[in-house]
């Protein structure tokens, strides 16, 4: 288990298994109005969201969220050294065992969740002892070492509460506890004193501890902040055994004041099962009152009345009262705002676009640099990249009336709509059919690629599904007449650090599939999206996981709108200068099949 000195000289450095934001948000309010000079939670895994938004003091910031722990960053997984889990009990055990093995400076883990099955407790209190961790639950809200962290509920979970509780400053009285709620309570019976809190622990009220009583009042012994501790047990279970037996063995010697709650159960003829798992007397033995007397005979303060509790406490001052607010900075009132850009805001009255104003921005780029910036989320320097998108957008700009943007628009146009009702007809046509095959071969080169799949057998599963493969065939060109902008695209741009894997990959099923059929050959959505992922991941470093994430947003689709939008604004103004009328179709151009 860790040791208290450790503790002190921790720097916590939170993953959340499972997101709670009141819980996430009180743990940052509370590193803020300590002086933390940043956040302390790293990451969330849990599902449904790439990120969450938090505040840190008055301003609002955003804790990215990963589907697994396996995913966060390598980087974030190395510093972390505490672990609030906030599953459900059924998956405590999967993720702390991940956990042990993903994060090697965990130190102190939270677990929140009640009922976890006794089996996976136990299994979860091995490897903590192995791995020296120190674990506060299941069915706990977590620990406190007041100035220095809060990791879980514990304190509250409101800014409010947290003044009041007076846990800003450390103090002289370790509290442990098997109650969430009435960790609180003790807390605020001691800060009430004036004496402050050293730490406290909520061990949680399930049958199997993580940590037990006697491990807690042990660590408040070699704890040079802690000169008392206050407890509160419950009936069931013998743990205050042990903790009598610390204290006889001078393992204990500080003073230790107690409360044990359920001696009403001794009222009832068959013994009652109180709130928690744990709080049951199944014989004399595991009776308050019992473990009352075993914890008086071995020289603790043991009252009846929870209310005694702060007369009982050594340096108070023997009266029930409120906490003092106790120095810290301070939070007003806050709003989270409606949406979060990283493009652009408003800095100073000024706008500001990718991180400097916007005529520096502006100036600092070329059109196509500062559209592929644009369509990435942060400035982009490389000048393979940016001429790739250059000559994308200039390739891609127009493929003649005939292909059905283009045609929409035209229709559009000649039926007088307005510019932007013509552009939009063109771009509505977009789809699997047209212009959308970028982004879907994008997402079958990564597949193929990133599951290591031999080109035949990747066909193969196209074809037992009665798929098209994106990126292959084309109407017009054929292996004996290639797509001239294919060839031009390979030539300029191919030859990259990662070996032209994408591309190769599609070469490869190109190879399967030509050898078919003459026009089923790599087209050129197929092969801008091959290169643009080489270049990616060559030039900017992008992993498979943040591939797949611009594959998920349609960012290989935004190259293609981007630079077919100006074709389709041309079209549009082209018609409008012939002024040709309504256009309809012939009786020719429609084949009639009467029914039957």
């Amino acid at each position: 288990m860790t040791k208290h000195s450790e503790l002190r000289s921790l720097k916590p450095a939170t993953i959340c298994l499972g997101s709670h934001p009141g819980i996430i948000q009180s743990m940052l309010d509370y590193g803020y109005c300590i002086g933390d000079d940043k956040p302390s939670v790293l990451a969330i895994v849990g599902g449904g969201r790439k990120q969450e938004r938090y505040f840190w003091g008055h301003d609002e910031i955003v804790i990215p969220v990963y589907a697994k722990l396996s995913a966060v960053p390598e980087a974030s997984r190395q510093q972390a050294t505490a672990l609030l889990n906030v599953q459900s009990a059924r998956r405590v055990l999967s993720g702390m065992q991940e956990a042990f093995e993903l994060l090697p400076g965990l130190k102190l883990a939270n677990i929140f969740a009640e009922q976890v099955p006794e089996v996976h407790a136990l299994a979860v209190a091995a490897q903590a002892a192995t791995s020296g961790v120190l674990v506060a639950g299941p069915a706990s809200v977590g620990l406190l070492l007041p100035g220095l962290f809060k990791l879980g509920a514990i304190g509250g979970t409101l800014y409010p509460q947290l003044v009041s509780a007076g846990i800003f400053e450390p103090g002289n009285t370790a509290v442990v506890s098997t109650s969430g709620g009435m960790v609180n309570e003790l807390i605020h019976i001691v800060t009430g004193q004036g004496l402050g809190v050293s730490f406290a622990i909520a061990l949680g009220g399930d049958r199997n501890p993580i940590t037990t009583p006697a491990e807690a009042f042990l660590l408040a012994e070699s704890d040079s902040q802690t000169e008392q501790i206050v407890y509160f047990g419950e009936l069931g279970g013998e743990d205050e055994y042990a903790i009598a037996d610390l204290i006889t063995s001078s393992r204990v010697t500080k003073p230790v004041v107690a409360y044990i709650a359920g001696t009403v159960a001794e009222l009832f003829a068959e013994p009652p099962q109180f709130g928690h798992a744990k709080a049951m007397a199944n014989d004399r033995r595991e009776t308050a009152q019992a473990k009352k007397e075993v914890l008086r005979a071995a020289g603790a303060k043991v009252v009846d009345v929870f209310a005694d509790l702060s007369e009982q406490l050594s340096g108070g001052n023997n009266m029930p009262s409120q906490p003092q607010p106790q120095p810290h900075k301070p939070i007003k009132e806050r709003r989270k705002s409606m949406i979060v850009s990283r493009i652009s805001g408003d800095v100073g009255g000024d706008v500001n676009l990718l991180g400097k104003d916007l005529l520096t921005t502006v100036e600092a780029n070329s059109l196509a640099g500062l559209y592929i910036s644009l369509l990435l989320g942060r400035q982009i320097e490389s000048p393979k990249v940016i001429a790739f998108t250059d000559y994308v957008l200039r390739l891609l700009t127009d493929h003649g009336p005939y292909v059905a943007g283009a045609l929409n628009t035209i229709v559009a146009a000649r039926a007088g709509k307005d510019l932007a009702s013509g552009l939009t007809s063109g771009l509505l046509t977009i789809g699997p059919r047209f212009g959308g095959a970028v982004n879907a071969a994008a997402a079958a080169w990564l597949e193929g690629v990133g599951g290591s799949v031999q080109p035949k057998a990747f066909v193969g599963s196209f074809k037992a599904n009665g798929g098209i493969i994106p990126g292959i065939g084309h109407k017009k060109y054929r292996l004996d007449a290639p797509d001239p902008r294919t060839k031009a695209l390979v030539k300029q741009f191919a030859g990259n650090s990662n070996g032209d894997r994408y591309l190769t990959f599609a070469r490869g099923v190109e190879a399967v599939t030509t050898s078919k059929k003459a026009n089923l050959i790599l087209n050129v959505d197929g092969t801008i999206a091959a290169i643009m992922l080489d270049l990616l991941e060559s030039e900017l470093n992008y992993s498979q996981d943040q591939l797949q994430e611009l594959v998920d947003i349609e960012f290989f689709n935004a190259i293609f709108i981007l630079g077919r939008s100006a074709g389709l604004m041309a079209h549009y103004l082209d018609q409008r200068r012939h002024d040709e009328g309504l256009l309809r179709l012939s009786d020719d151009d429609v084949t009639y099949l009467p029914e039957g």
